[in-house]
């Protein structure tokens, strides 16, 4: 089984809670993938240079991949799900902009791939979705979970006073997710 971590705007993999989930996962046996996207400092990431990227693990991208989206990784999550031939086990989204305002970074976030999205696509191609967001996100307001747990027909798993769940709130780990996760691996 891999499971793939995919980083926010100007993110990597080395930050945050990434490189803790990536070892807690292969601790269990599986692989885990963080790959590095281009997101280049104050404009939008290219949508089409992510696929580019993530063209190198198509391999490992069956019916028992698990994806875990943070920020606008979790906008790539479901731009992946709108094109896969076949569903994954689950995706797991955190602090993800889907359009609902006020958004800090909408036309930076717009521009990366824009807020219409395919749900039914979407919905058919992952066994299983959570949704995570918190009250006290600077950068992505609870409307966006809300809306997102709507669309995707899951609650809302409501995280109170977790920011961004990013290292500047304080979230090196994150436990919540591994409750979540950990009983799919």
């Amino acid at each position: 089984m891999a499971v793939f971590i995919f980083h926010g705007t100007e993110g990597y993999p080395e930050e945050n809670w990434f490189p803790w989930l990536k070892d807690k996962i292969e601790a269990r046996g599986h692989e885990a993938f963080v790959p590095q996207f281009p997101s280049p400092s104050g404009e939008p990431a290219k949508l089409q240079e992510w696929f580019e990227v993530l063209k190198g693990y198509e391999r490992q991208i069956n019916e028992d991949t698990i994806f875990v989206g943070h920020s606008l990784g979790g906008v790539f999550t479901l731009r992946i799900l709108e094109k896969l031939p076949h569903a994954v086990k689950a995706a797991f989204l955190a602090g993800t902009p889907i359009g609902v305002l006020p958004l800090l970074n909408y036309d930076r976030d717009m521009g990366f791939s824009g807020f219409d999205f395919d749900w039914p696509a979407i919905k058919k191609n992952a066994q299983r979705f959570v949704v995570f967001q918190s009250n006290d996100d600077p950068y992505v307001p609870l409307g966006n979970g809300e809306r997102l747990a709507e669309e995707l027909d899951v609650p809302l798993s409501f995280v109170p006073h977790a920011g961004h769940f990013n290292a500047k709130a304080g979230y090196l780990q994150f436990e919540e997710l591994w409750k979540e996760l950990e009983p799919l691996l």
